[in-house]
């Protein structure tokens, strides 16, 4: 099914002019310089194809030819040269075993090029040979006063250009590109195709490696038999999982097109996530860029996207085949020489826009009044894994860390991936998001924007897929009628600070009651409430006016009022009640700011 989607989504973009996908016989690479050469063969010059930032090369993308798997990677063998275009250790046979990699670049070349009427293929042909006689040939490259010690380390990739050939690359001459795009990849095994049922079709012995995978020390392969217990009765790669050349070479080209830098394409801990539709559709592009990054010039447009989903799905703007379409989301990780699937969401286009809104419905709270900088109605991903973090440094080594607003968080490993699959899936947001988020609270003494929309939208979606429970959901702003022990405790406290502050307006307080009895109030609610009211209140409420002084107790009053009928407070409070705790609080706080709004 994977591999399926894979190709069909590089058959659409192979098909579309536009697409900007390697074609059958091609592949996306890079090449730092061209040998020019004479007709002759003789060396005509050295020509670089980069150009340099901060000490870095730069290179441009360009299509190279594509004839296996050591297009991505070389096996240690020596012998599995690409086709007119290699790195130095091929192309001039460096290294120990230099004198096997010039003969597999040459074999290369007349193996897969004969019967092609080019005299460049000869010129080619006759500086390699010349050089394998004569190393001395080669020394006016390898000796470039200018580039011949970054030529000699042999990672740089390169290829030849005919002198007067107008800065054309060998392999593209019209009759050697022709040629190649024939397709060139060969194999002596046959059989069934898993892909696309094709019979005695020439099957992919090697599968190609997939680049640019977070957290990968080395690249991977999605089908791979690295050792021989994964092998059944022996069976090579080819005849344990068959999938023929063609298809190979689709889904691992697609993979690579989705998986590189500017591509669809997310990293979310030790998984990358990558996700495209079935077909071109306007509604897919607001889908994305909920996956994508914010870019930094334009913060609101992760805002807005949302916003156009929220309008599409209220309007019905889906036509039918945005409503039918498919959209797809894979997470990979590395695992040595071969890649995990850790999910694979497959879901309509508007289906997919629902969950998401499901997400956003759940975390939409009341936004902040008093708050430094102004919040969006929507929180990122980011800005919600950042709450059950502390703050830390950059460390390319940890690849769970979260960026938010210029500043580092080291989240638990595999929490993105999970809260992720929450969303796409419509399942309950994972325990530990929970967790995080109030010990955040308890240490910080603080419930921010963000810790009370995450712990509103774990309790509401836990709370929907727990039938059992006769809980109310939270609102997205304050709900007197929501009786539940948590908020309402939650509700008293926040008042008994307002109360607080309001006896000390003008005074700067070293330690609020929340600073010192939050977590205690939030845990233990028995062993504080009873010396906040009796002792600490009434010395708060004797120094407010009158009015004031009506107000605070007609509230402390209605949320009392309602606990039980009683002043009789609960020994301890259940993780999800201090959640309740929390959002009461933050709602009560906000509820007094905009009445303070209001009168000012």
């Amino acid at each position: 099914m994977i591999l399926q989607a894979l190709k069909e989504y590089y058959d659409r973009k192979a098909a579309d002019p536009a697409g900007g996908i390697a074609t059958w016989g091609w592949f996306e690479g890079h090449i730092e310089f061209a040998i020019v050469l004479n007709l002759d063969g003789t060396l005509a010059g050295l020509q670089p194809y980069f150009s340099m930032k901060e000490r870095r090369r730069i290179l441009e993308p360009r299509l190279l030819p594509f004839i296996g798997k050591q297009a991505r990677k070389h096996a240690n063998n020596g012998e599995d040269a690409n086709l007119l275009w290699d790195n130095a250790t091929f192309v001039f046979g460096l290294g120990d075993k230099g004198t096997k990699k010039i003969r597999s670049f040459i074999g290369t070349i007349r193996r897969n090029l004969a019967g092609i009427d080019d005299p460049a293929i000869a010129s080619v042909l006759r500086f390699l040979e010349n050089g394998q006689q004569d190393p001395k040939v080669f020394d006016h490259v390898l000796r470039d006063a200018e580039y011949g010690e970054i030529i000699r380390e042999g990672k740089a990739n390169l290829t030849f250009r005919i002198n007067g050939d107008c800065d054309q690359f060998i392999f593209n001459r019209p009759l050697i590109k022709a040629h190649i795009s024939t397709g060139l990849a060969r194999s002596e095994l046959m059989g069934t195709c898993l892909v696309t049922g094709k019979s005695s079709v020439p099957i992919e012995e090697h599968h190609v490696v997939i680049k640019n995978l977070y957290g990968a020390k080395k690249d991977p392969n999605v089908v791979s038999f690295n050792e021989d217990a994964y092998r059944s009765f022996g069976k090579k790669i080819g005849d344990n999982s068959p999938v023929s050349i063609e298809a190979a070479f689709a889904y691992t080209t697609a993979l690579n097109h989705l998986t590189r830098k500017g591509g669809n394409n997310m990293p979310l801990g030790d998984v990358t996530m990558v996700y495209w539709s079935e077909r071109e559709a306007e509604c897919a592009k607001e889908i994305e860029s909920f996956f994508g990054s914010l870019p930094q010039d334009n913060p609101d447009k992760y805002v807005s996207a949302v916003d156009a989903l929220f309008t599409s799905l209220k309007s019905g703007a889906f036509t039918k085949d945005e409503a039918t379409t498919k959209f797809f989301v894979l997470g990979l990780t590395p695992f040595g020489p071969r890649i995990a699937i850790r999910s694979w969401v497959v879901e309509t286009i508007k289906g997919m826009s629902e969950k998401i809104c499901s997400h956003f419905n759940d975390t939409e709270i009341e936004q902040p009044r008093r708050s430094r900088m102004p919040e969006p109605r929507w929180l990122s991903l980011n800005a919600l894994l950042a709450s059950t973090s502390n703050q830390t440094k950059y460390d390319n080594k940890k690849p769970h860390l979260v960026r938010y607003r210029n500043k580092y968080y080291d989240v638990k490993p595999n929490l993105e991936a999970d809260m992720m699959r929450s969303i796409l899936e419509g399942l309950p947001y994972p325990y530990t998001l929970l967790q995080g988020a109030i010990r955040r609270i308890r240490a910080e003494q603080e419930i921010s924007y963000s810790h009370a929309a995450l712990i509103k939208a774990c309790l509401n979606r836990s709370m929907r897929f727990n039938k059992t429970t006769n809980k109310e959901e939270l609102k997205v702003s304050l709900d007197p009628n929501n009786i539940n022990i948590g908020y309402r405790l939650g509700r008293l406290f926040a008042t008994l600070e307002q109360i607080q502050e309001d006896a000390n307006r003008g005074r700067k307080l070293n330690v609020t009651i929340r600073k010192r009895y939050y977590g205690a109030a939030s845990s233990t609610p028995v062993a504080v409430f009873g010396t906040l009211l009796n002792r600490l209140n009434p010395h708060h409420l004797e120094k407010l006016k009158e009015g004031l002084k009506v107000s605070r107790k007609k509230t402390l009053r209605e949320i009392i009022g309602e606990i039980d009928g009683t002043i009789s407070f609960p020994p301890t409070l259940s993780l999800e009640d201090q959640g309740r705790f929390a959002i009461g609080y933050y709602h009560q706080m906000q509820d007094f700011f905009t009445k303070r709004e209001k009168t000012v």
